[in-house]
């Protein structure tokens, strides 16, 4: 039976639930059994994601592997998944950073062992229903049950403020799901009335644009709600507060997969049902994602938490996928689904990163260390590569995004790359600075002292195995980018067909005041 006849995104989507549910069965008191369990049933659900990317058909922008399946008539509601290549790598890399995500936890999570291994694997189960639903209904349900482990995850097993950051990013959430959820109506109804046709199957909505009046409304309210979860300046408040009180795992998770669930939110739903407004807000999202931009990094390199620093670091790189994003041209579009792959990679890796230290010695605050590089070699080298990837370091993946990006935002206005090009200076300077004070110098000298007493020590090999993977790819993407690239060409190109299409009489008519 080949693959495109076999349910393989049910089997993907619904396997680490399978596995939450026996995980339930075994005794509490025996936790390496539950953690090994739990390793080995995600890095076979990592396996099973594998054969899609050697299986892809990238000649084609139709989506792959489809299952449709009715599932509530009278609405028309079904339970159908597919990927193109825009979803393709988002669901490659939510399998893979599941692995090092669970396997830093083995000896930083030593209560409720068993709930947050199963809190992890539901988490996945939500996260890959959202990359996977191509019925808004099923991409509504999916983005409200991922909400549900991550809280728990930060309110149970999260730092001193874990109650303040688990109902800030939970009510800031919550109100753009309710937005959603109210133009997923509109939007079921209104195309309804215009085409006779009421559904909420995301390739038949994408295919006809709505009237110019009621594509404003529906684009703001979908707008809202994925830039609360990017999150796009003003609304990144939440992020900070569930980044630092938020367990490794979760921060990793929360930095590498469901931040780009804002981000894929308007390239699913805004710029294909809406393009009359993906173009007229252009001026706004450069507007909103240049401050972003700039203002992350400003507020990262004053940070005195390493935490918070890579925190805020996010905001600023999310803010250059949405410059890509809306250059509404291929390059800029590639290179800001390139970068959301990278910021997953890098961010991800940097949580753990901080987390490693932060187990030893129990702070994350910079003034703490100094000449961590005389101490902890291999540590440091891991630090190095990532923080050089983050930011962008030719040969590295954050270079291949953020080119592709810049050139993409030329292309679209030689002004907006004006103002966008000096930003990476400043990327560059709260990295550096931060990698400079923690790691070199002299050591401090309770630093030497712990490290004499065995307290201080280097990377252990099973933190060896999770960074090298991370390591690899950060040097594949670099060098040789058209192994992802080359799958997103046709489905980036007619999502831009999609957007630039010639709107309909009346559309243009109220454009132009009523002159063609």
């Amino acid at each position: 039976m080949s693959i495109s006849n076999f349910p393989y995104l049910s089997l993907l989507l619904f396997f680490p639930l399978i596995g939450a549910i026996l995980l339930a069965f075994i005794p509490k008191k025996d936790t390496l059994i539950i953690k090994l369990f739990t390793l080995v049933w995600i890095v076979i659900e990592f396996l099973i994601s594998i054969p899609l990317y050697f299986y892809f058909n990238s000649g084609t922008y139709n989506m792959q592997f489809v299952e449709n399946y009715s599932w509530i008539k009278s609405l028309n509601i079904h339970f159908f998944l597919g990927i193109d290549g825009i979803s393709l790598f988002l669901v490659l890399l939510t399998t893979f950073l599941m692995i090092p995500a669970q396997w830093s936890t083995w000896e930083a999570i030593d209560k409720k062992v068993k709930e947050f291994n199963i809190a992890l694997l539901l988490l996945e189960t939500g996260m890959l229903g959202v990359f996977l639903a191509l019925d808004g209904f099923l991409f509504y349900v999916f983005w409200e049950f991922e909400l549900i482990p991550m809280y728990l995850l930060i309110g149970i097993w999260g730092g001193k403020f874990r109650v303040y950051a688990t109902m800030k990013f939970f009510l800031y959430t919550f109100a753009g799901s309710v937005l959603m959820l109210a133009a997923l109506m509109a939007l079921y109804f209104i195309h309804g009335h215009f085409t006779g046709i009421y559904t909420f199957n995301l390739v038949e909505l994408a295919k006809t644009p709505l009237p110019f009046k009621w594509q404003f409304w529906l684009f703001l309210a979908f707008f809202l709600a994925f830039a609360i979860k990017v999150p796009i300046w003003p609304f990144h408040t939440w992020l900070p507060w569930a980044h630092v009180e938020a367990p490794t795992a979760g921060s990793v998770l929360l930095a590498g997969v469901l931040l780009k669930m804002g981000t894929y939110g308007f390239l699913r739903f805004n710029l294909p049902m809406f393009p009359d407004m993906s173009r007229l807000f252009v001026p706004v999202i450069v507007i909103v994602g240049l401050i972003g931009v700039y203002y992350g990094a400003w507020v990262a390199m004053v940070q005195p938490d390493m935490k918070k620093l890579v925190a805020y670091s996010s905001v600023s790189h999310l803010g250059y996928s949405m410059l890509g994003m809306f250059a509404l041209n291929r390059i800029g579009m590639e290179g800001s689904i390139l970068q959301m792959i990278n910021h997953g990679i890098s961010t991800g890796a940097l949580f753990l990163i901080v987390g490693v230290i932060y187990e030893r010695m129990h702070t994350r605050l910079i003034g703490r260390y100094s000449g961590l590089a005389a101490i902890m070699p291999a540590y440091a080298v891991m630090a190095g590569i990532f923080v050089f990837s983050s930011i962008g370091l030719p040969g590295m993946n954050g270079f291949i995004g953020e080119i592709l990006i810049l050139v993409g935002v030329f292309k679209k206005n030689i002004w907006y790359g004006m103002l966008l090009a000096p930003a990476a200076i400043f990327s560059a300077t709260y990295m550096l600075v931060m990698f400079r004070r923690v790691f070199f110098h002299k050591p401090k000298p309770e630093l030497v002292e712990l490290s004499k007493q065995g307290k201080l020590k280097d990377l252990s090999l099973r933190e060896f195995s999770y960074f090298i993977p991370l390591v690899l790819l950060v040097f594949w993407i670099g060098l040789y980018p058209n192994a992802f690239l080359s799958k997103m060409h046709t489905s980036v190109n007619h999502l831009i067909s999609q957007v630039h299409r010639e709107a309909p009489a009346e559309n243009i008519s109220m454009l132009t005041g009523g002159k063609r």
